[in-house]
């Protein structure tokens, strides 16, 4: 998978990428991972990327000419559905598991990270495949978005990591995961369930099921609210 992230402050990413999983990635070749500065497609002598909004109002706002010359230059194919553009932006969908499944499928993704004040509306109308956003706040750009997107879709992507390590996680089946447990058995007085230490592993699987269900229930009320009724 090729993941290109353009981006106005290329500093922001420095030793993300070295670290942990992603690293792993792409030592093993099955994550490529490229930063452009979006400066570099400035046509300014001082490489501003941005300008004042028409019709007035408060910061600037990023303009689109660079935006289009830098996907461009990475050769995306706008015709080829193993490839998606996608702009960051606190007005755009949730981002959520099942989006990052969907994206750890295709062969080449960009990533255009907004700031300032906004994005030229033209880059979302005419070159972003979508609008994806990590929750209802508001960032200083897209930068850290575009990590939490990156480290979401790649962990993903098949052969990193085992298929039973992703298929008890948090929102694979619509609810939070369990409690874990590792040594020692009792710490200060805090014990492990005992039923973790019973060897049942009958037991263990619908110990761990009650837990998920109860803290969704507990933490997200509005996962829970989705499950079907056979589940709770």
């Amino acid at each position: 998978m090729q993941v290109d992230i353009v981006t106005a402050f290329p500093g922001c990413f420095a030793g993300v990428f070295d670290e942990s999983m992603l690293k792993i990635a792409q030592e093993k070749g099955l994550l490529q991972l490229r930063i452009t500065d979006l400066r570099d497609y400035s046509a300014d002598k001082h490489r501003r990327v941005d300008d004042a909004p028409y019709g007035g109002g408060a910061g600037m706002v990023m303009r689109a000419e660079p935006f289009f010359l830098a996907v461009e230059a990475l050769g995306v194919k706008t015709d080829d559905p193993g490839a998606r553009v996608v702009l960051l932006t606190p007005g755009g969908m949730l981002f959520n598991q099942v989006k990052a499944r969907e994206l750890s499928n295709l062969e080449h993704l960009v990533l255009l990270c907004g700031h300032y004040e906004g994005i030229d509306e033209r880059v979302t109308l005419h070159l972003a495949d979508e609008r994806l956003s990590i929750g209802d706040f508001v960032l200083t750009g897209g930068e850290i978005p575009a990590m939490v997107v990156v480290d979401a879709t790649a962990r993903l992507i098949p052969g990193l990591l085992s298929d039973s390590s992703l298929a008890e996680e948090s929102f694979t089946d619509g609810m939070l995961e369990y409690p874990q447990y590792t040594r020692p058995a009792d710490f200060r007085g805090m014990e492990v369930p005992e039923v973790l230490l019973s060897g049942n592993h009958g037991e263990i699987k619908k110990w761990r099921y009650q837990q998920s269900l109860e803290r969704t229930q507990q933490i997200r009320p509005d996962l829970f609210a989705k499950l079907p009724s056979s589940s709770t």
